[in-house]
């Protein structure tokens, strides 16, 4: 449960970008290569959902169209992972344990979030504490990753370079992209 406070964090930041998002910025490309602000929008929505029902140990739902709610979906994803139950055990339909799949899910959370501000030209400022957090996990799960799609292929990024571009990098996104 030590991620929880990070998930709100994540979750907060990224709501607060989406409540900014207007209309006429649904096209816009983002480096999430498949996906427009819109398509990443549907794809936050569908990963609150997903996540909702993993929390409270249900199968997750299917993917639908955007709908404009993310920031309520993930107000319920979070009340669902607040309940120490949420973290037992392996989840219905992914088969993974609860732990990795509220890592999974703060990574969605923080790199979409990025990926929308990008696409946008707000500011995105990643919490140090879930970075620290998800470097790590995302050098572990990279090539898992990969081979299910959720990650795309490495982009180099110096060793030096600051911790969130690193794991941008590791997770295929390219730190310096612009619109």
């Amino acid at each position: 449960m030590n991620l929880l406070p990070m998930m709100k964090d994540a979750a907060e930041r990224t709501s607060a970008l989406v409540r900014s998002i207007r209309d006429d910025e649904l096209t816009l490309p983002t480096p999430c290569s498949e996906y427009d602000v819109k398509g990443v929008l549907a794809h936050l929505e569908w990963v609150a959902s997903m996540f909702e029902s993993a929390g409270r140990g249900e199968e997750p739902p299917a993917q639908g169209e955007y709908s404009g709610d993310f920031p309520e979906r993930a107000q319920r994803m979070i009340a669902a992972w607040e309940r120490p139950e949420a973290w037992e055990g392996v989840s219905p339909g992914m088969g993974l344990p609860k732990p990795v799949l509220a890592h999974m899910c703060l990574t969605d959370l923080v790199v979409h979030g990025w990926d929308l501000a990008r696409a946008t030209g707000r500011p995105y400022e990643a919490p140090e504490d879930a970075v620290a957090e998800l470097l790590p996990f995302a050098r572990q799960m990279a090539p898992m990753g990969r081979e299910r799609g959720a990650f795309g292929r490495e982009v180099e990024v110096p060793a030096e370079a600051p911790a969130f571009d690193r794991l941008l990098g590791l997770i295929g996104r390219d730190p310096a992209w612009k619109p």
